[in-house]
């Protein structure tokens, strides 16, 4: 019932109806499976039916694209059918959100403030009123409703966009956003210090477009947040220019199956000469030997144009699968200053991870989870295994005519390319159009050089012009257009035969003259990219033909293919212009590409195996942060009071534990000596005693009357610290009336705790990884290893958490509210600082770290 209603509910807004290829799509999306769909066979339509029907549980639909373009896209196009049906749509993008609102013509935009107050009743009101409907403010423009349908599916209308704090885009029925603005906001949110500040609601059912993009290319990528580490940046320069004076195959080898570069002896000797010491491991330590490789590295396997392109002084990652730019995304391990510092733009300062999550674990939370695309079965079985989910291959609309070409196979570069622009410029006389498609900005840009001096006319697009992709790519299918395009021009927008829009007579001419004819200038090590270049052809039953052209000097065939094929191509002895086509050659390229693939899938699969091991302590310290912010301090709320009390209990559980700790440790027996004094002094980096309790403590000789006795100074000192907080009158007008003050200390002591040590524990387990692999050599499991010393280190920061807040909580002040800007929200919560005065520490004195131990055997060892 709700597939035909949404069907029902396009063919009146969109004039589109559902095929029934795209319902069944539809439900394999519902059951929580991949649709794969071949180009053209309509997506972004097919979704629209599982998303209504699961949006109506009211728990939300989070739909993740690609990029922020088709974000608003989608949003804007699909968003009529759900409006239609009284349903609210939101839309995530870079530092903006956005919800769908039909009444777009003369429509006043309201302030931010404005807008939440009309949102405020949200979730108990009908979410269909919230903004001015058809029925109640018919201000709509036909005009404007024309145009959207005439551009809608390459070109976004902003004016039904309107501009929303995040959260209300989170709150609506269906959310459309990417995947990185998914999981920053999850990260942010488990930073948050008040529940108010979260904007994610729970995670409840994503399909995720172009789900191997998503769920594949980028598995290897994490999402970090991160803060600027105080390290100097001087000697990323000093390395850049060092390792430049290295020779290939004497200083360092490189091994480019694996993307690695590693140094010599005779490197190492060097270097080490360079630097004026004996031995570098030794003298500079492992951490400036990882500078100094990862020096070599940016310089010989990271390409300018290729990998990164630099923008207004910065460098900029190009995402090698999808040829788009990855803004605010950095390399990792100083590999980005290393590569600034070659290019000789500012080199910005080192990172401390702060929270940090894979696309594996974070779309394995949702509890329902599917995805769609045109390539999918060739990875079904790392769908499978990783994400449990299965791969249904759903029939086209209409049989595919397309013409797959073999590969041409060259000898060499020079010769494929001469072929190919006189195939091009052949074919651009006759009409056909033509899209050409090349693995980096380089190889993109070197093509459209030679087809300007053989005067071709040509659209490029690449990374570094890709505001423009989608009108590019719409209008690829114009008679004798010519598109040169990277990865780029596999996903997103459909290319109509004729032009969009084109006229009834220009579709036949160019179907007349073979449809759109897609040239590919070398293979992609993933099959899958080469099946979506080829996939822009053909869409819809329409002719079109496809074809690879392929040197052996390619880096696929250069460095997987194997000395077979190459000492084959030299005894036939061929001129450079003249291809091949070899079943043999054809063949050993697909192997060479299941080769790359099954490494890959090794690294991911490697990968999520490490990663699942710190996404268990992420579970658990998330879960006890959101525990903490759930403790309101509402006095007239039975249950947030009995909350808050249950929070005093934990603070005070773990006060009186570890002094339970201290004391059994200090005393040798029950009726030897005991040491009084190292007990004093732990018990006075808690709180402060006064001499008349120190001596009471001396004079108790039984082991249970000094436990209970300074319990009951702990309950009676938390008590004082307790009243002298909630009397507070500025405090008070701060949390307000119906808030007590101590519920906000409690909740930031914890938090604080929490956070300080949780950045320390990531950082200290990626070390731990970076290092475990050198247990192989002694026969020992790294994984298994990795894990054992994991739990270890996990026991070991839920210790330190709980000691830090036993003691931290007794020397917390109230100082005067200070004016500051809040990062994630503008409540006020209490300043901190510690009872501790500017006088030098004696050896004998207790740490200021609050270790409990003395500071000569801490920080003043």
């Amino acid at each position: 019932e709700c597939f035909a209603l949404v069907r029902e509910a396009a063919r009146r807004t969109l004039g589109q109806r559902h095929y029934d290829v795209q319902l069944i799509a539809s439900m394999v999306l519902h059951e929580g499976n991949i649709a794969e769909m071949k180009t053209g066979e309509g997506k972004t339509l097919a979704a629209t039916a599982a998303v209504y029907l699961n949006a109506l549980t009211g728990h939300g639909v989070h739909l993740i694209t690609v990029n922020d373009y088709l974000a608003r896209r989608d949003a804007v196009w699909m968003g009529q059918i759900y409006d239609y049906l009284g349903m609210t749509v939101g839309c995530l993008n870079h530092e903006s959100a956005f919800l769908y609102n039909s009444t777009a013509k003369n429509f006043q935009f309201p302030t931010l403030n404005q807008v939440q107050d009309k949102f405020s009743n949200f979730q108990t009101n009908s979410k269909s009123q919230i903004l001015n409907s058809k029925q109640n403010n018919q201000i709509e423009s036909g005009e404007l409703d024309n145009k959207r349908d005439a551009v809608g599916m390459y070109k976004v209308v902003e004016d039904y966009l309107l501009p929303v704090p995040r959260k209300l885009a989170y709150e609506a029925d269906i959310t459309y956003g990417t995947n990185n603005e998914y999981g920053f906001d999850y990260l942010r949110d488990n930073m948050v210090q008040s529940l108010e500040d979260k904007v994610q609601r729970e995670l409840h059912f994503a399909i995720v477009d172009e789900v191997d993009s998503i769920l594949i290319d980028e598995a290897r990528t994490p999402l970090i947040i991160s803060a600027p580490d105080a390290e100097p940046t001087e000697k990323y320069h000093q390395f850049a220019e060092l390792v430049s004076r290295l020779k290939e195959n004497e200083d360092y080898n490189i091994d480019e199956k694996m993307k690695a570069a590693i140094l010599t002896e005779e490197g190492i000797a060097k270097m080490e000469k360079f630097l004026g010491v004996e031995n570098i491991y030794t003298e500079r330590g492992v951490r400036e030997v990882h500078h100094i490789e990862q020096a070599l590295r940016a310089r010989v396997l990271f390409k300018k144009d290729r990998d990164y392109v630099i923008q207004n002084g910065e460098i900029i990652i190009v995402d090698e699968f999808t040829g788009r730019l990855m803004f605010g995304r950095r390399y990792s391990e100083g590999l980005h200053q290393a590569i600034e510092a070659k290019e000789g733009v500012q080199v910005k300062q080192e990172s401390i991870t702060m929270a940090t999550i894979t696309f594996q674990n974070y779309f394995r939370l949702y509890k329902k989870l599917s995805g769609m695309t045109g390539t999918a079965a060739t990875e079904g079985e790392e769908f499978s295994k990783i994400y449990d989910l299965d791969v249904v291959i759903i029939p086209t609309n209409k049989l595919m005519i397309r013409i797959d070409k073999p590969d041409a196979i060259f000898k060499n570069t020079a010769g494929k390319y001469q072929t190919l622009v006189k195939e091009i410029k052949r074919r651009h006389e006759l009409g056909q159009p033509i899209l050409v498609g090349t693995i980096s900005i380089e190889n993109n840009e070197y093509l459209a050089e030679l087809l300007q001096r053989e005067a071709v006319p040509h659209q490029i697009l690449n990374a570094k012009n890709h505001e423009r992709e989608a009108e590019i790519i719409a209008q690829a299918g114009r008679i004798g257009a010519v598109t040169i395009a990277t990865n780029m021009a596999g996903r997103g927008v459909d290319i109509i035969l004729g032009g969009n829009p084109a006229t009834p007579e220009e579709q036949e001419k160019v179907k007349e003259l073979g449809g759109l004819c897609v040239l590919g200038t070398e293979r992609h090590e993933s099959r899958r990219i080469d099946n979506q270049l080829r996939g822009r052809a053909g869409r819809q039953g329409d002719p079109g033909e496809s074809q690879f052209l392929v040197s052996m000097e390619d880096d696929l065939m250069r460095i997987f293919g194997g000395e077979r094929m190459k000492s084959l191509m030299q005894t036939l002895g061929l001129p450079d212009e003249t291809a091949i086509e070899n079943k043999m050659i054809s063949n050993s390229i697909e192997k060479a590409q299941m080769k790359v693939e099954g490494h890959n899938f090794d690294i991911r699969k490697h990968l999520v195996e490490y990663d699942d091991v710190i996404n268990k302590h992420r579970e658990v310290i998330y879960r006890k942060r959101n525990e903490i912010l759930g403790f309101t301090g509402n006095t007239e709320n039975t249950e947030s009071t009995k909350t808050q009390k249950a929070l005093k209990e934990i603070i005070l559980s773990n006060i009186k534990e570890e002094i339970e700790r201290v004391i059994d440790f200090h005393i040798v027996n029950e009726n030897g000596d005991w040491n009084y004094q190292e007990i004093l002094e732990v018990l006075k980096t808690i709180f402060v005693l006064t001499p008349e309790e120190e001596n009471n403590i001396k004079n108790i000789k039984d082991v249970s009357e000094l436990k209970e006795y300074v319990f009951s100074l702990v309950e009676q000192k938390y008590a004082e610290l307790e009243n002298k907080i909630n009397a507070d009158e500025n405090l008070k007008k701060q949390v307000g009336e119906k808030a007590e003050p101590m519920c906000l200390v409690e909740k930031a002591v914890l938090l604080r705790s929490i956070d300080m040590l949780w950045v320390e524990h990531i950082d200290a387990m990626d070390h731990m990884r970076t290092g475990i692999g050198l247990v192989g050599y002694g026969q020992k499991d790294p994984l298994v290893e990795y894990k054992n010393q994991a739990r270890r280190m996990f026991q070991e920061l839920l210790d330190n958490i709980r000691k830090q807040v036993v003691y931290t909580i007794f020397k917390v002040s109230l100082a005067p509210a200070q004016p500051q800007r809040q990062v994630f929200s503008e409540n006020v919560t209490p300043t901190f600082r510690s009872d501790k005065n500017n006088k030098k520490v004696g050896r004998n004195d207790p740490c200021p770290c609050g270790s409990g131990k003395k500071y000569k055997k801490c920080h003043g060892a």
